[in-house]
């Protein structure tokens, strides 16, 4: 890819090199549930499918965002220094630099996607950032991710890691072995490492009904019931309030209860792995 990145500041339907915007793809539809400005008609074809599908409004995007930047910050406040965030999509805030070095300013952050408009995006906003980068790789195949020249050059893995996995496992599915994706990358950290990780939920019938659009639309996607999405955490020590849904994990407010469809759409936990 050109090093020119004169084409973040153009008309947002001008598509950089090597971008397919005739497919759409999991980041660019992420971004237009969430608003923002970084995906092309075909993926808010997609995004008005799925609120058609489970219509709330992009509220479970918005809550699965709020976690992510209290997650961070709790971990950075504990002490964690560096942070492997895996299927990261588009820049949306918080985002985990920005809120790990509001706690620690030397904090190290690594994203990876494979989407070459979240590399270039990335590269253009993190340009002056010599502590964090932007790695193009498949999170499916951690070996590789893992192995990364940049991200053994950033990160540490023999001293703890905040592996960060929001909303990226259920689109692997089964077929793909998600638990052995997770259990790669929870064997690679050192001990006292944390792993964050969201995912939707089976446990209703509205959320039931988003995977096949999913499937349709992103040829992935596969929703999960709490026992299974538990057993991505199997080996650590879940951290306080356990696997729980969004809204319930360390809430900066009072939740409102009951629950609407947003809120129990996804679900999600901290583990630490065990140092003895």
């Amino acid at each position: 890819m050109s090093d020119d990145m004169s084409w973040t500041q153009r008309n947002p339907e001008y598509a950089p090199p090597e971008i397919d915007t005739t497919r759409p793809s999991i980041a660019r539809v992420y971004d237009a549930i969430l608003g923002g400005k970084d995906n092309y008609p075909v993926d808010r074809a997609v995004a008005e499918e799925l609120n058609e599908a489970f219509p709330d409004g992009g509220a479970g995007a918005r809550l699965n965002r709020a976690m992510h930047g209290r997650v961070v910050r709790h971990l950075a406040g504990m002490g964690v220094d560096q942070f492997l965030d895996l299927g990261s999509g588009l820049p949306t805030a918080p985002n985990t630099h920005e809120v790990a070095q509001s706690v620690n300013p030397g904090a190290k952050v690594v994203y990876v996607d494979n989407d070459p408009i979240v590399h270039a995006h990335g590269g253009a906003l993190l340009a002056d950032d010599h502590r964090t980068v932007v790695v193009d790789a498949d999170v499916r195949e951690p070996d590789r991710v893992l192995t990364h020249p940049e991200v053994t050059a950033a990160l540490d893995l023999d001293r703890p890691v905040g592996l960060i996995l929001h909303a990226v496992i259920h689109h692997i599915v089964d077929a793909h072995d998600p638990r052995g994706v997770v259990e790669t990358y929870k064997k690679a950290v050192a001990p006292g490492s944390y792993m964050s990780l969201t995912h939707f939920t089976s446990s209703t019938a509205a959320a039931r009904g988003l995977q096949s659009v999913l499937m349709k639309a992103l040829g992935t996607g596969q929703l999960r019931s709490l026992v299974e999405i538990a057993g991505f955490f199997d080996g650590l020590d879940l951290v306080e309030p356990g696997l729980v849904y969004l809204p319930y994990w360390r809430p900066d407010e009072p939740v409102t209860a009951p629950l609407d469809i947003a809120g129990l759409l996804t679900c999600g936990g901290v583990g630490r792995k065990p140092t003895d």
